[in-house]
């Protein structure tokens, strides 16, 4: 069992909602990212989720989308963001890591050889948004093998009999989209999402993860009630992109902003206990 799972069946038993953070590797600079990490980690995220800069990232909305811009534009690729999850492992061996990327950025590096690469480097598991299951099947084992995750998204339209193959097909846990469009989009509908996320938990015994449209402790602590997980990703790269002129004030300003939201899930978790 990878840290993914390892770290997810202990916060079940212990009825803990997990924080999962998303920033892009490289943004604002490629210096800023690994300390980033270990700022979120203080404040008190559970996974980090670090994307892949990519040329067309159509899952992610203007915030996002500009990121990676400027991270491609500071040289960042698979290659560097590997070595990024490296530097990291120096310090901290126990958090999970995973990629958010695209395909397009594994098939350069060839799925056996970027399998062996990331795993080496540290890195858990990975979501490739632009890989549906019935496509992975040759890159399925090749994963298993080397002990990686391959993380899939559910979203609203996804049918039911879609929503079969793919639990069937993922591990690490299930990412539940919880807006239709992009990541950042507005107008986060919190009961709703929770009798979606019902509905994919009935389907498999693996965590279910919401993200997308999580922009505070309020939205992230009502999330909690229900999902095992909450993915914060636009409102960090949000803040990094206020502070890209003043860097040396992001690390901080990250931890301050995860503080928030992990206390507003654990008054959460606290209150469900009681």
């Amino acid at each position: 069992m990878s840290r993914i799972g390892l770290r997810l069946e202990t916060y079940k038993r212990e009825g803990k909602t997990a924080l999962v953070s998303f920033i892009t590797a490289g943004d604002p600079s490629i210096d800023i990212t690994v300390p980033s990490l270990h700022a979120l980690v203080k404040g008190g995220v559970d996974i980090l989720e670090l994307g892949v800069p990519f040329s067309d990232p159509e899952a992610e909305g203007p915030t996002i989308q500009k990121s990676s811009e400027r991270a491609l534009a500071n040289g960042a690729n698979l290659a560097t963001v590997v070595e990024m999850v490296r530097d990291f492992r120096r310090i901290d061996s126990n958090t999970p890591v995973l990629l958010m990327g695209y395909f397009n950025s594994l098939l350069r590096m060839g799925p056996d050889h970027f399998a062996k690469s990331v795993v080496e480097a540290g890195i858990d598991g990975v979501i490739i948004v632009n890989l549906p299951p019935e496509e992975a099947v040759d890159i399925q084992p090749l994963f298993l093998a080397a002990g990686l995750d391959l993380i899939f998204l559910i979203a609203p339209t996804t049918t039911e009999t879609r929503m079969q193959s793919i639990v069937s097909a993922a591990r690490g846990f299930i990412y539940y989209v919880s807006l239709k469009g992009v990541t950042g989009a507005q107008h986060l509908e919190v009961e709703t999402v929770r009798k979606e996320v019902r509905e994919v938990q009935s389907h498999t015994r693996l965590p279910v993860m919401v993200g997308f449209g999580v922009k505070n402790g309020q939205d992230a602590g009502r999330i909690a009630t229900y999902a095992d997980g909450v993915v914060v990703g636009s409102a960090l790269v949000r803040t990094m992109e206020d502070l890209r002129d003043s860097e040396r004030e992001i690390p901080g300003a990250l931890e301050a902003q995860a503080k928030k939201i992990r206390a507003a899930m654990d008054k959460t978790d606290q209150q469900a206990r009681e």
